[in-house]
């Protein structure tokens, strides 16, 4: 197999690998190129409420523990009073000011938080929780790499995946700290000038090991 036939495989399977290629540390490392693995997701959120969407006016409610649940309004209460029918179960009054929309089940799980058509604190923390809970712990926001540190050794770098990201734009590839690296080596050969990757976060986020890969 030539070199370029070899780079198209990677790259036409490099998504499902991504998202199903995921191992603990004693299983073995999987090629790129595997196809038949069954993908652990998460299900996405309108799936756990069996509703339509487009039926109801859905909110994120404030929660102590949870930090957000979604909900649906059951009626409009007036003074900014609402009536929210919780996934949980439960209905709660909530004043509506407190709520944050949210978003149409098409933008579940998106690789660009900046593509969400609500951007909010609720929205951002959703998607980052069902992406993580279906193994993909790299999520764009922008210009910036968001990173969920899994705390076990995920099977989703080596050459086969360097391969994979080299001279490739942000969009055909899934969210990877090696897209990121690719695109400032390629701004460094066109600039000619030095590059910088800013990688920043609480303790145990990991920082090192991203720059380690």
């Amino acid at each position: 197999m030539n070199r370029s036939s070899r780079q198209g495989a990677t790259v036409a399977s490099i998504r499902k690998a991504i998202q199903q290629g995921l191992d603990r540390p004693e299983s073995p490392a999987p090629s790129v190129s595997l196809s038949s693995r069954t993908a652990n997701t998460a299900p996405d959120l309108f799936e756990q409420a069996n509703v339509n969407f487009t039926e109801k006016k859905w909110l994120w409610v404030p929660h102590e523990k949870e930090g957000y649940i979604a909900g649906y309004v059951v009626s409009e209460d007036g003074n900014d009073m609402v009536t929210v029918h919780l996934m949980t179960g439960r209905d709660v009054a909530v004043n509506i000011n407190v709520t944050e929309r949210v978003n149409p089940p098409k933008f579940e799980k998106v690789e660009d938080m900046a593509d969400l058509g609500y951007l909010n604190e609720a929205s951002v923390m959703h998607n980052l929780k069902q992406r993580y809970a279906s193994n993909m712990i790299y999520t764009y926001s922008g210009l910036f790499l968001v990173a969920v540190n899994p705390y076990y050794n995920l099977q989703i770098y080596g050459s086969d995946y360097v391969a994979a990201y080299k001279n490739k734009k942000r969009t055909e590839v899934p969210p990877h700290i090696f897209s990121i690296a690719d695109a400032a080596f390629h701004d460094m050969l066109h600039s000619k000038e030095n590059q910088s990757i800013l990688i920043t976060g609480e303790s145990g986020a990991g920082k090192t090991e991203n720059t380690k890969k």
